[in-house]
């Protein structure tokens, strides 16, 4: 795989479809800046959470199409695209096949019923639905409040309810919502082989696969990352992936504490550094360079394949820091972001269960141009392969009118302003993007740059080096955090 940096944003990010940002990828400005994109799964027909509720994996016509993927692949771009394997919209063909059907769907079976999953471990409530008893359900961890329903009325009026993880609204016979996949079933197992299948047509070599570890479930089990079942379900799904020669990067949220992203590693595939953004930013506030170089030294040890990143489309993840920084420097930072405009995230009211700050990173670093660019030279000399957020690129300030006109939930839209043409034109003459594009050519283009290379990273109190070395070049970084300055030799 190759090392090069990975743009990542939405089909209608950049002036308002994939083609436009075709036509940007192809200035002279861009020429040797990215080896790959990540385009979110808005490339596809979907209705909610920004792409990640699909209905098909068809190609969104109205904002791209397949000769846009085909001129990238022109330009040498090769394609990360998203799989999400625990749910699919309430709009998908199978599940309105289910509503408009009943039981005579022949997907029935494709989605989960709740009360035939729960049969005989738990009473049936008046409303129609099983309660499970306590005992089976107190260690489960759930997405929002109450049980995760959506109560789906047959066209006999009978009234049943499937499993519903995620966003969800009862509006028979249009509903809405992310409706989780039963992977007991053998259709969804023909539907991830076919859709794998289309993914590699569309010319992806790496696909994220998004919320994997709510997919595999059981009575009793603790609803996330449940052990042997979501690593039998990866290792079934990698070896379809495998002829079309598909690298997976599961995508999950966890503690470093719990060295989750240790064990993903282990079993051979790549993982997100989902540690690098809130220790870059630890580091240049605060001033050291200990649990930053300490977890590139970790990563250079192990051997930890990586995709890294500053920003991306969702919130900075301060939850993954339990482990690696002191819970108190953790806060800190929190209130440090929220204090220059972000926006924290929790599961319902519970800061201690799940938080990330929704900001761009720019104003996470006090829309320094100096910080930010000292960010960006960090994650070009990070072990992994870095993606580029790309209102990070362009030096996005936090939208707080995105998050108003979005209403109630709308805290992600601080960080996904979609730029006009002029808003690209007059960022291209900045200095803080033209240094950035210097940044990302230079890891692009330098040979020091490969999977064979020997990574050394050096640290004393504010300082920190790190060195690339392979039989053809060397590549070197020195940063002093006292003063934010830094050397690339």
């Amino acid at each position: 795989m190759n090392l090069k940096p990975m743009l990542n944003a939405y089909p209608d990010s950049l002036g308002g479809t994939l083609k436009k940002i075709v036509t940007l990828l192809e200035r002279d400005e861009m020429n040797n800046v990215f080896g790959s994109f990540y385009i979110l799964p808005s490339l596809y027909h979907s209705d909610l959470d920004r792409g990640f509720s699909v209905i098909d994996y068809d190609v969104n016509e109205e904002i791209a199409t397949q000769d846009d993927l085909k001129l990238l692949k022109q330009l040498g771009i090769d394609l990360k695209l998203d799989f999400i394997l625990n749910h699919a919209s309430a709009q998908s063909p199978q599940f309105k096949d289910l509503v408009e059907k009943g039981d005579a769907s022949e997907y029935k079976n494709f989605f989960i019923d709740w009360n035939a999953f729960w049969e005989g471990y738990g009473s049936m409530t008046e409303q129609g639905y099983i309660q499970p008893d306590e005992t089976y359900i107190k260690d489960m961890f759930f997405r929002k409040p109450g049980l995760p329903i959506l109560m789906v009325q047959f066209p006999d009026g009978t009234k049943h309810p499937y499993w519903n993880t995620f966003y969800q609204e009862e509006h028979y016979p249009q509903y809405l919502g992310q409706m989780d996949l039963n992977i007991q079933s053998p259709e969804v197992w023909t539907f991830y082989r076919e859709t794998l299948a289309k993914i590699a047509s569309y010319g992806a070599s790496i696909v994220r696969l998004d919320a994997f570890a709510y997919a595999p479930k059981a009575p009793g089990r603790k609803n996330f990352l449940n052990e042997p079942e979501t690593w039998d379900l990866l290792e079934q799904i990698q070896m379809y992936a495998q002829p079309y020669g598909l690298t997976l990067l599961p995508e999950i949220h966890a503690a470093y504490e719990e060295h989750i992203y240790q064990k993903v590693a282990e079993k051979g595939y790549m993982t997100y550094d989902f540690f690098l953004p809130g220790l870059v930013i630890d580091a240049i506030e605060n001033k050291r360079s200990k649990y930053l170089a300490n977890w590139a030294k970790e990563l250079v040890d192990k051997k930890i394949q990586t995709v890294n990143m500053l920003g991306c489309h969702d919130g900075i993840p301060l939850l993954d820091l339990k482990g690696i920084l002191p819970e108190e420097d953790i806060q800190k930072l929190i209130t440090l972001i929220v204090d220059r405009g972000g926006m924290v995230k929790n599961l319902h009211g519970q800061k201690n269960v799940y938080y990330q700050v929704n900001a761009t990173y720019f104003s996470a670093l006090g829309e320094s141009e100096q910080k930010l660019l000292l960010a960006r030279a960090i994650q070009m000399f990070m072990p992994g392969k870095p993606q580029i957020w790309y209102l990070d690129l362009f030096a996005g300030k936090n939208d707080h009118e995105a998050v108003k006109q979005a209403g109630e939930g709308g805290h992600k839209e601080i960080n996904r302003t979609n730029l006009t043409d002029d808003q690209i034109e007059q960022a291209l003459q900045t200095e803080v993007v033209q240094k950035q594009l210097e940044l990302l050519r230079f890891r692009s283009t330098c040979k020091a740059f490969t999977e064979d290379a020997y990574i050394q990273v050096q640290a004393e109190d504010q300082k920190l080096m790190i060195r690339w070395n392979n039989s053809d070049a060397a590549a070197q970084l020195d940063v002093d955090f006292a003063t934010g300055n830094f050397n690339i030799s």
